[in-house]
C-alpha cells in the first residue's frame, strides 16, 4: 500500500458513484492530484469538499498508478469570503479551473502552489486582489515555460520607453522600436513590471496580454484546451468594479 500524507487546496469534485466523489487537488509536493473520498456527498463531508477549500489530505492506493482514496480534513475554507462577493467568487473559480485545466498531473510545482495560497487568502479583498491575480497569472506563465522577458527591448536592449510586448517571442519592445509595426504587437501597460498606475482599467489590459499567452502558448501546448470560461467571467468581475 502506497501512503502520503499533505496539506492542499481543493479544485474541483465530481460525482462517483451513488455517495462517492472523486476530487482534484492541489498540493506543495504532489502537485495536482485526485483520489476517491468514499461517502463525500453526505451531511457531514460534502460542506468540507467546497473549492478553493485549504485541506489536510492522506492519499492510499495499492499502485501509484491507481487512482486511489483520500481522507481529509478541514484546515480552512474559503467558501465564506466568495460568498456575496461577486469578485471573490469569480476569482476562486478562476484560479481552480484554470490550475484544474493547466497543471501536469502528480507534478510537482511548489512555488506557484506557495503563490497559489497566498492569492486564495486574499480572497474577499477586492482593493488588492486583481493586482495579486495578475501576478500569479504572471508566475503560471513562467513556471509553465511562457515567462514573459520584460526586462529590456527585444530589438534595441533598451529598457526605456518599453512599451509593447512581441506575440511571437513573449519580450519588450519600445515605442520607437515597435514603428509601423505597433498594431501587431500586445501592450505593456506599466503595472506589468511593477511601476505606475495598478487601476482596474490597467490591471484589465495587462490582463490582455498575459491571456493572450496563456491561450496562445500554453493552452495550445495542452493540445489545443479552451481558456476556462471562468477568467472571462473574473475579467468582467475586475471590470464591473469601481476603482
Amino acid at each position: 500500500m502506497i501512503t502520503w500524507q499533505d496539506e492542499a487546496a481543493l479544485l474541483s469534485t465530481r460525482a462517483f458513484g451513488e455517495t462517492s466523489l472523486i476530487i482534484e487537488v492541489f498540493s506543495a509536493t504532489h502537485g495536482r492530484h485526485a483520489g476517491v473520498v468514499r461517502g463525500g456527498t453526505s451531511r457531514k463531508v460534502a460542506p468540507i469538499l467546497q473549492p478553493g477549500a485549504q485541506l489536510a489530505v492522506t492519499w492510499k492506493a495499492r499502485l501509484d498508478s491507481h487512482l486511489g482514496t483520500f481522507i481529509v480534513e478541514p484546515i480552512r475554507s474559503r467558501a465564506s469570503a466568495a460568498m456575496g462577493d461577486r469578485l471573490a467568487l469569480a476569482g476562486l473559480n478562476a484560479v481552480c479551473a484554470i490550475l484544474s485545466n493547466v497543471l501536469p498531473e502528480r507534478e510537482e510545482h511548489g512555488a506557484l502552489y506557495d503563490r497559489t495560497i497566498a492569492l486564495l487568502d486574499l480572497l474577499g479583498q477586492g482593493d488588492v486582489w486583481p493586482l495579486a491575480y495578475l501576478r500569479w497569472e504572471q508566475a503560471l506563465l513562467d513556471e509553465m515555460g511562457f515567462g514573459l522577458d520584460l526586462s529590456r527591448c527585444a530589438v534595441r536592449g533598451v529598457n526605456e520607453d518599453l512599451a509593447f510586448v512581441s506575440p511571437r517571442t513573449g519580450r519588450a519592445v519600445s515605442r520607437d522600436a515597435a514603428g509601423e509595426w505597433a498594431n501587431r504587437l500586445l501592450p505593456l501597460p506599466p503595472v506589468l513590471v511593477g511601476r505606475g498606475d495598478a487601476s482596474n482599467d490597467q490591471i484589465l489590459m495587462a490582463l490582455t496580454t498575459t491571456g493572450y499567452f496563456i491561450e496562445q502558448r500554453l493552452m495550445r501546448s495542452l493540445g489545443d484546451k479552451p481558456v476556462p470560461a471562468a477568467r472571462a467571467r473574473l475579467l468582467d468581475a475586475i471590470a464591473r468594479q469601481v476603482d
